[in-house]
């Protein structure tokens, strides 16, 4: 019984290594060849175009909506000491410093990331992949280095307008529903809140973003068997994308404060 429960474990941890080196090497190489010719631009622009323009509806309507409810529920906490003017401010510096960058990378994950796994694992499952190797044309470097680049350059982009249209749903419920002075409301933000904050927000997004991007494409490339291994396989990479950017948000979140680069 010991024997078989060691190597149980053994076994279980082989796999999270191999499957951890397997995404490395697909992550690297993504974002190596993307300053190694041959450069293709028109990919990248439809990759941002496909990651940026095409998530802006639904960015633009969670954001609004989760600074609505963040602002409802934080007026209601504060007021049970007389402190509504801090609603602003609160609402603000979580937005910024972690809860937009987040939120917003959870849903370009769950729209565009599921979709770089599909795509490329219906690739996979064709046939089309090899037909690329018999081509010599690198299968890392046409597919996953345009969509890697994009999701590091867009999210960044969304996050900040995530932010600020969540600033603007919680000002709408702050001051007009909840009756608190839009004055001190504006105020309280300017007094509190840095550009530090949006600055660090935004590194944050771009590193979710390369990351979303980079699980992807692994997942699509390494599926197997038919239509259930893309549909599985698109699965795995929306958890296992929204697992790490929780995860990485924390240890980021962490480090930044104990360094005193968020106060």
């Amino acid at each position: 019984m010991i024997t078989r429960l060691v190597e149980g474990v053994g076994a279980a941890v082989i796999r999270v290594v191999e499957r951890f080196g397997s995404f490395a090497e697909v992550a690297v190489r993504g974002t190596w060849t993307l300053f190694t010719p041959p450069f293709r631009p028109r990919l990248i622009l439809q990759q941002l175009e496909f990651v940026g323009v095409q998530s802006l509806s639904i960015v633009l309507i969670s954001g609004f909506f989760t600074g609505g409810v963040f602002a409802l529920q934080a007026a209601y906490g504060f007021g049970l000491f007389g402190a509504e003017t801090l609603t602003g401010s609160t609402v603000t510096l979580s937005l910024s410093r972690s809860l937009g960058p987040v939120f917003c990378s959870l849903m370009v994950t769950g729209r565009a990331g599921s979709a770089m796994a599909a795509e490329i694992g219906t690739m996979k499952v064709t046939e089309q992949i090899d037909a690329l190797e018999s081509m010599a044309v690198d299968p890392v470097e046409y597919l996953v280095s345009p969509r890697v680049i994009a999701g590091a350059i867009m999210v960044p982009v969304l996050s900040a307008l995530y932010t600020g249209i969540g600033m603007i749903g919680a000002y709408m419920v702050s001051v007009p529903y909840m009756g608190i002075d839009g004055g001190a409301f504006l105020d309280r933000i300017a007094w509190y809140a840095d550009p530090e904050d949006l600055h660090w927000g935004l590194i944050k997004a771009s590193v979710y973003g390369w990351l979303l991007a980079a699980v992807g494409c692994w997942k699509g490339l390494s599926v197997r068997g038919g239509a259930q291994g893309v549909g599985q396989a698109t699965t795995e990479a929306v958890v296992v994308s929204s697992v790490a950017i929780l995860v990485l948000d924390y240890f980021f979140t962490d480090i930044l404060m104990k360094l005193g680069l968020l106060t």
